[in-house]
């Protein structure tokens, strides 16, 4: 059971200690993911303090991804948020398996585009060249997690229009069909805010934080196989990064963040 009173005696602000309580019950499994914390009024009665005292722990604790507030519903307890950091080249099905969850997928779009401009140049390929393109919603047991766009030069995997989709790991299908074994990818990550259907398609406020990455598959060849655009929730990624003094540490250490997901 977690304190019910805070130590006004102590320099330590009131509204960081309620946040540190708070967390400790997130923690100890209190109260667990999608649980609603106490109310505004029930939390200032039982410690004792203002309103506005709550509302700042409240705050500081949505900030730091442990709650996430509903307007006119409450407060409530943040699903845990996937960790991504430089380690092996991995689909989003693999990549869900490791967490214990069950990935799914929602095709949204899927079709042939004559490759022009900045996707014949991602991709390497002549301008005017066929590539299958395949939208897709991806889900972690059942929920939203992110919105992806493949584009895969159509010489590389002739049938894959064809192809069923809808479940399906893109990876795993121009592995075994195809012959194509991704080897390593170069992955760049930029903060978005996420509008209109793409709001509601993940099931996020409009004007929510959002990650924002594009990722260029390659084969042994260099050659690149794929190229992808998603839009992941970002109250359910984090990215972690290890940062390392090169002239201190041996090279066998290091790791090529380019081989990052």
């Amino acid at each position: 059971m977690i304190r019910t009173s805070l130590d006004k005696q102590l320099p330590v602000p009131l509204y960081h200690q309620l946040k540190t309580i708070l967390l400790d019950g997130i923690q100890a499994g209190q109260w667990k993911p999608d649980d609603q914390l106490p109310t505004e009024s029930d939390l200032a009665q039982t410690y004792e303090v203002s309103k506005i005292t709550v509302r700042q722990a409240l705050r500081e604790l949505a900030d730091s991804g442990y709650v996430r507030r509903e307007q006119g519903r409450g407060t409530f307890v943040a699903r845990t948020r996937l960790e991504q950091g430089p380690r092996e080249l991995t689909s989003f099905t693999e990549e869900m398996r490791r967490h214990g969850l069950r990935a799914a997928s929602r095709v949204l779009e899927s079709g042939v585009v004559a490759a022009e401009g900045w996707l014949a140049e991602k991709l390497a390929i002549r301008s005017g060249s066929e590539v299958f393109v395949l939208k897709r919603l991806r889900l972690a047991d059942s929920e939203p997690m992110g919105i992806q766009t493949a584009y895969v030069p159509l010489e590389l995997a002739p049938d894959l229009p064809h192809d069923p989709m809808e479940g399906a790991s893109l990876y795993g299908l121009l592995r075994s069909k195809y012959g194509q074994e991704p080897v390593y990818a170069r992955e760049t990550h930029s903060a978005v805010l996420v509008e209109g259907d793409d709001a509601e398609l993940l099931g996020v406020p409009a004007g929510g934080p959002a990650l924002a990455a594009e990722r260029v598959t390659f084969l042994q060849n260099g050659r690149p196989m794929e190229l992808v655009n998603s839009i992941m929730r970002g109250d359910r990624y984090r990215i972690i990064l290890d940062l390392v003094k090169l002239d201190l540490v041996k090279p066998a250490l290091v790791k090529d963040t380019r081989v990052s997901r």
